[in-house]
């Protein structure tokens, strides 16, 4: 870890666990990226460490201008500003739960030192489990559960995790960063969850022309699935209410840009489709709190039964 990680902190916490994300392929929905984002704004978490991108990334690709180039901003000659790839170590919580938040851009070369640099950090900082996080687009209902497919590190895992309302991936291509670690936190005897949220999408282009259709590129929904199951999982206690709120919107946003669309072309029957699309859809419901009262009545009968003798 040494030669690539920068911890300029070391919190401790009783239990100590962390969330990753990346800019990255696998980020339907801003699910990867803009989720860790809000989470350290919402909980004003404090950077406490970097993992350098030194040998990392590529500078260019001949033949395609400005790919992967970083974004300079100059001013009357003065460079003001340089955008680098970047990968933040993040900290929230107390004494009893601490909560690191991982925020990066996925590496062009050296994956394996990259993810060994990554989970070298997580043992250093005591992290007992990681979540790591995606989002896929297809062609969902906008109004319904969003879909949760789920990947992990250890096979002790797997029935633990049925209580998460999720499927678990069956996926076969090429690797995003996310199942990269999950693997290599197995060959490490490590706890790694990865969470991809499935987002809607629809493409009118064959009918409107290019550019036209539907894609929630921030799905405060799926934000809001995941969160769920991450609160469960890791046992914290993030505030959910804004999320909620800003789901609703997204319901909101679509249900008028589908009335648009029935309006400006209702050859297309966009309604009809989306009809559809739910007719056809199974949803998953999760709800957390199912568990905890199941808990709760065990131990209400529990006591009951041990009054009784």
């Amino acid at each position: 870890m040494a030669d690539a990680v920068e911890l300029r902190e070391r919190p401790t916490a009783q239990d100590m666990v962390m969330i990753a994300g990346w800019r990255q392929w696998a980020d339907g929905g801003s699910v990867s990226s803009g989720l860790p984002q809000y989470l350290v704004q919402q909980t004003k978490a404090r950077r406490i460490g970097t993992l350098r991108p030194d040998g990392f990334y590529l500078f260019q690709i001949p033949g395609t201008h400005d790919l992967v180039r970083p974004v300079v901003r100059f001013d009357d000659g003065y460079p003001r500003s340089l955008d680098t790839p970047r990968n933040e170590f993040y900290f929230t919580g107390d004494e009893q739960r601490g909560v690191v938040i991982f925020l990066g851009d996925e590496p062009h070369l050296d994956i394996e030192r990259y993810t060994a640099a990554l989970l070298d950090a997580a043992r250093t900082l005591g992290v007992k489990r990681i979540v790591g996080l995606g989002g896929v687009y297809g062609e969902l209902p906008y109004d319904k559960e969003r879909l949760i497919s789920a990947i992990y590190s250890l096979p002790a895992m797997k029935e633990p995790l049925r209580r998460l309302g999720v499927n678990f991936s069956d996926y076969h291509g090429g690797a995003s960063i996310g199942s990269y670690l999950c693997r290599r936190a197995g060959d490490r005897d490590m706890e790694f969850i990865g969470l991809y949220a499935f987002v809607p999408t629809y493409d009118f282009s064959g009918a409107l022309g290019a550019g036209s259709g539907i894609r929630i590129e921030n799905d405060f929904m799926a934000w809001l699935g995941v969160m769920k199951r991450v609160n469960y999982v890791l046992k914290t206690a993030f505030d959910l209410a804004d999320l909620e709120d800003k789901a609703g919107r997204v319901i909101e946003s679509v249900e008028a840009k589908v009335e648009e669309l029935d309006q400006a072309a209702p050859q297309l029957n966009v309604r009809e489709y989306m009809r559809r699309l739910s007719d056809d859809f199974t949803e998953v419901l999760f709800d957390p709190l199912a568990d905890v009262w199941e808990q709760e009545l065990r131990r209400i009968l529990g006591d009951a039964e041990g009054d009784e003798e």
